[in-house]
């Protein structure tokens, strides 16, 4: 099926990858998002699980292992052309990951990616809505680290 232009919306994963402070974000090589600075991720392949595709996707990328934990946020991805046809649809459902092991490279179709500091973010040109799901899933993050009382 052909991402663009598609008969019906491509279910996609994005990772929020935490190491040591920061985030990994990638800089989009191709549409709908060129040169922008989003999380690594991409469609979900026919037969594969969502926290499979998000391990996938980050390797093809980035070159790390992760381990992924609970969905962050659900969101849909609608880019018009000029005569309001649709040309991209996509839904994603963006996980928290740990970095696991590997070093970090920009592959497949992404042109950069970088370790960032949490108050550089706001710095970069992002993908709509990025900062705002980088923050709750490092609210999430902190929320499952601490211990529960009893």
């Amino acid at each position: 099926m052909s991402r663009e232009y598609p008969p019906h919306p491509i279910v996609a994963v994005g990772a929020i990858v935490v190491k040591a402070g920061k985030v990994l974000l990638v800089r989009r090589g191709t549409d709908p998002s060129r040169n922008l600075w989003s999380l690594p991720g991409g469609a979900v392949s026919l037969g594969e699980g969502l926290k499979e595709a998000v391990a996938r996707e980050v390797k093809e990328e980035c070159g790390i292992d992760v381990e992924v934990g609970e969905v962050v946020e659900v969101l849909d991805r609608i880019y018009t052309d000029r005569k309001t046809r649709v040309r991209y649809h996509y839904v994603i459902i963006d996980f928290l990951a740990s970095w696991r092991r590997g070093r970090l490279i920009a592959a497949s179709d992404i042109s950069e990616a970088l370790w960032v500091n949490l108050d550089a973010i706001d710095t970069l040109p992002l993908t709509e809505g990025l900062a705002a799901v980088v923050e709750k899933a490092l609210r999430l993050k902190r929320r499952t680290r601490r211990p529960r009382r009893s």
